[in-house]
């Protein structure tokens, strides 16, 4: 996520005081990627030196207020045109912790894995029922409709992230890297057999398609 570009899409409609946009940014994507504060400061201090925003004096509250240049309209009208590329694989935690468990002395790798699976399944429930409450006010306005997306977005993230972690459990137990005969999630069958129960376990929302 572009913080820069993030910030000149919450200034395009018209000056906001800098200190109200990590709130803004927070209402307008649901959660899914808040913004530190200091990373705010920092971010707007480096596009006013490029001449993107410019302050605007201070509000009532005494909050220094920013706007945007016709510079950075340029460049927010160019960065929505431009395709979103991925400059190299996401910093991702969970295979790395794995792939060490594995030859780890000590540790169980299905407890690893285990309390993976909950979290995932925790929050893919979790975006589910953001998901409801949208949908159940009626995403008319663009603000709620931006939230839905970012919110299927996340649910099939969490749906992949479950299928995944499935196969890795089905794979050590094949590969007798776990103890016990026991399947990873603590069932009767080998994980992942039934497709993913963590993705399946959250409402229904095995598939992450919009409602119609």
């Amino acid at each position: 996520m572009s913080t820069r570009h993030g910030l000149l899409a919450l200034l395009e409609p018209g000056p906001r005081p800098g200190s109200s946009l990590p709130a803004e940014f927070e209402a307008r994507l649901g959660a899914a990627w808040p913004l530190d504060p200091g990373r705010v400061r920092t971010a707007l201090g480096a596009l006013e030196r490029d001449g993107l925003v410019a302050r605007q004096g201070v509000d009532a509250a005494g909050r220094v207020v920013y706007a945007l240049t016709e510079a950075g309209r340029a460049e927010l009208r160019d960065w929505y045109v431009r395709p979103a590329r991925r400059t190299g694989p996401p910093c991702d935690e969970r295979p790395v912790k794995l792939a060490l468990a594995i030859t780890a002395s000590g540790v169980d790798v299905r407890e690893v894995v285990d309390v993976q699976r909950r979290h995932v399944s925790e929050a893919l429930q979790d975006y589910v029922r953001q998901r409801a409450e949208v949908l159940a006010r009626g995403p008319e306005c663009p603000e709620e409709v931006a939230r839905l997306l970012v919110l299927e977005q996340r649910i099939c993230h969490a749906e992949a992230d479950a299928r995944w972690l499935d196969h890795c459990a089905a794979r050590l137990l094949r590969l007798h890297l776990t103890d016990g005969e026991e399947s990873a999630g603590g069932g009767g069958a080998a994980p992942g057999a039934g497709g993913g129960s963590a993705a399946r376990g959250a409402d229904g929302a095995g598939d992450a398609r919009p409602d119609e």
